[in-house]
């Protein structure tokens, strides 16, 4: 099958009707509403967003047809809990595993639309699962971030029978799944008699970790997001439990408020003994960085092969 050219990021800022005039003042609550949706509402910055969805499609489409895919496996009862597993072929050991979590904003997206991630990790030796989770606004973001909690814990206890290693499990998740793994990273397992020392690192892509700046965007009406659900799951109040490398990647065309998030999560981490790498990579938006999962030799395939085990090559 010939790929269509992968999507360049323009040189070029977005058009001046979509991208309000900057301030140097990017707190939160002196933004006046329209620039405050454009650095919080990642479809506003860069409305042209579906094209990379679209450049990947005949990639997924190949991944669909690896014959030793695994498809809707069941973690929980809900019609959204469930994963699909892209097992890499054992050799002296069982593979590794990576449990990828996708973005939308808790409210959009399938895991049928990142199936080439599953792929680019089979190919390098790594059993790649690409999980669902319940979205809003069917259920709120309590309901979101238990769904993934109840995947975590499903993978870590049942990856074995599928062949997977579960003493060496490696996270990652793109803006609203780099929030649940901030999540899984901040929750105490002991009270669920998990063994969390499985778990061997962590990617957290162009990620939202303090809900609260949504509460003022439009995608509030899907979320229904309120001081106290956004303080319940403000990743920056909550220390992480799960001690394990982690790497902290967002795009450098993101805007300022959504890069400063990657930052305080970084700090937060440092302040708490984890030792993050963080990346700003040059030329990438928020859509696009995720095609950095088939290029073996960029630092985000390369920090999460690196942190699942693998050194790149294989």
């Amino acid at each position: 099958m010939t790929l269509p050219k992968s999507p360049a990021a323009s040189a070029a800022a977005p058009p001046a009707s979509s991208h309000p005039e900057s301030t140097d003042d990017q707190t939160p609550g002196r933004l006046d509403d329209d620039r405050h949706e454009f650095e919080y509402n990642p479809q506003r910055a860069f409305p042209d967003f579906a094209r990379h969805q679209a450049w990947r499609e005949p990639l997924n489409h190949l991944a669909l047809l690896l014959p030793g895919r695994k498809v809707d496996i069941a973690y929980g009862p809900g019609r959204l809990q469930t994963v699909d597993i892209y097992p890499a072929r054992p050799t002296r050991r069982p593979p590794p595993v990576h449990l990828f979590f996708h973005g939308g904003y808790w409210r959009q997206q399938d895991k049928i639309n990142f199936a080439y991630i599953g792929r680019a990790l089979e190919t390098q030796g790594v059993t790649a699962v690409i999980a669902n989770y319940d979205l809003c606004p069917e259920v709120t973001l309590d309901g979101v971030v238990a769904s993934a909690l109840a995947c975590f814990e499903w993978v870590c206890r049942q990856i074995g029978d599928h062949g997977g290693d579960p003493t060496r499990i490696s996270l990652s998740g793109h803006s609203a799944g780099a929030h649940l793994v901030a999540s899984i990273l901040a929750t105490d397992w002991s009270a669920r008699a998990l063994d969390t020392r499985g778990v061997i690192g962590a990617t957290l892509i162009s990620g939202i970790y303090d809900p609260t700046p949504a509460i003022r965007t439009s995608v509030n009406a899907d979320l229904r997001l309120d001081e106290a659900l956004a303080r319940r799951h403000d990743l920056e109040r909550r220390p992480p439990v799960i001690q394990c490398p982690a790497s902290i990647l967002v795009g450098g065309r993101e805007p300022d408020g959504w890069i400063d998030q990657s930052f305080r999560y970084s700090r937060h981490l440092r302040r708490h003994g984890l030792d993050p790498a963080v990346h700003v990579l040059p030329g990438r938006d928020h859509f696009d960085i995720i095609n950095d999962f088939l290029d073996v030799d960029g630092l985000l395939m390369a920090d999460v092969l690196r942190l699942s085990g693998r050194d790149g090559r294989r």
